[in-house]
């Protein structure tokens, strides 16, 4: 039933908000009808309709949110409850991807547009929300009150606000903070890469014909397909170069390596193709031996083109290392060191202990590994590359 709730979330807010145009209490609206039926259907049994159901008694909820006795409140959120849905409140259309492009308005930073996008369209309560970020519900609904009240103040109606372009930005931020997680004791939340995933499904099903949104949806599954194999049964990072690949979720596997196949020939290339392009070539390899690097290198160097970053730049430089050897590797990485994004980042550490250990220098390797270590506040992640520093004593 909460795969469900979630599904609908989305459309039954889109719909009171083309309907009345006031985001703010039509998602406080929203909110209360999907309690309601978290609520009332287990016991009462699902309605016929449940997305009308939904839009009625939000409908009817937000009309009570303004008004002040609070008795005759109580009467008719009593009876909205009981009441079957009305057919003319439920729209013909799915408006979900534009309730996208108004969670992600560019007026909002992005720790708000993640927030309104989980909680609007993705249907997560706020204490959920908090649960996942590992921050106090508080916080998230600060967050989630300011955004609501700067899409006011900006004057944002019901229409297309932003860009698709954000809204995949805000998606891969929540997923990337699920799969490896920035802080804290665990190194996946998975809750938050099963949504990230779910609503790039939800996005692609609006725009069917978007390359980047079927690139960014790919790059999910062949990226997540890999996570029963990146921790041991004690929580430790596992690399890539060591997973047992027989793990891997050979399902997931298999839908995000037809779906950029399909849209790589067809669509305007982005770089969320080109990464899944990459990740669908790691994820071909059967063995670590296996792996095309040449054709990684190749894709990296059209990624650095398209969308030049610091993490592709580490990201290419392991992959010119493996096709060139470690010490062209360093020499590229000293030069990419003296860019003041990666200045002291761990994985600039990592990257240059992960080569000298491949060159031979198991002494400076260890150093390296112990820097980064030191800078990375994942748990996981410290215990790994202390763990990595300590084999090579």
């Amino acid at each position: 039933m909460n795969t469900l709730l979630r599904e609908l979330a989305p459309q039954v807010l889109s719909a009171l908000v083309r309907k009345f145009g006031d985001f703010d209490s039509c998602e406080d609206a929203v909110q209360e009808a999907l309690l309601a039926a978290a609520t009332q259907w287990p016991v009462q049994g699902m309605p016929d309709n449940p997305k009308g159901w939904l839009i009625t008694v939000a409908s009817r909820r937000r009309i009570e949110l303004l008004r002040s006795d609070v008795a005759r409140e109580r009467r008719e959120e009593t009876v909205a409850a009981m009441a079957p849905a009305d057919p003319a409140l439920v729209p013909g259309v799915d408006d979900t991807l534009t309730l996208f492009l108004l969670c992600c308005h560019p007026s909002l930073t992005e720790a708000s547009q993640v927030a309104l996008t989980l909680r609007a369209v993705g249907g997560l309560t706020t204490a959920e929300i908090a649960r996942a970020y590992l921050v106090p519900e508080a916080t998230v609904a600060q967050r989630i009150s300011r955004a609501k009240q700067k899409i006011k103040s900006a004057g944002a109606s019901f229409q297309t606000v932003g860009d698709v372009e954000t809204v995949l930005k805000v998606l891969y931020l929540i997923f990337n903070e699920g799969y490896t997680a920035s802080s804290g004791e665990s190194l996946h939340r998975v809750e938050l890469s099963s949504e990230a995933i779910r609503l790039a499904r939800q996005l692609r099903a609006q725009v069917p014909d978007d390359g980047e949104v079927t690139g960014l949806l790919a790059l999910m599954l062949l990226t997540d397909a890999r996570r029963p194999a990146r921790t041991r049964p004690d929580g430790a990072l596992v690399p890539l170069t060591e997973q047992d690949r027989t793990l891997w979720d050979t399902d997931a596997i298999a839908e995000g390596v037809s779906l950029i196949t399909s849209t790589l020939p067809t669509a305007e290339v982005g770089p969320y193709q080109i990464q899944a392009a990459i990740a669908a070539v790691h994820s071909e390899a059967r063995e670590v031996g296996d792996t095309d690097w040449p054709q990684i290198l190749a894709l990296y160097d059209v990624l650095d083109r398209l969308a030049p970053g610091p993490m592709v730049t580490l990201n290419r430089i392991v992959a010119v290392a493996m096709v060139h050897g470690p010490a062209v590797g360093l020499e590229q990485l000293s030069t990419a060191a003296q860019d003041p994004a990666l200045a002291d980042h761990h994985r600039v550490h990592a990257v240059r202990a992960h080569l000298l250990d491949l060159a031979g220098d198991s002494d400076t390797a260890r150093t390296e590994y112990e820097l980064a270590a030191r800078r990375t506040l994942s748990l996981p992640e410290q215990r790994y590359l202390r763990s990595r520093a300590e084999a090579l004593a």
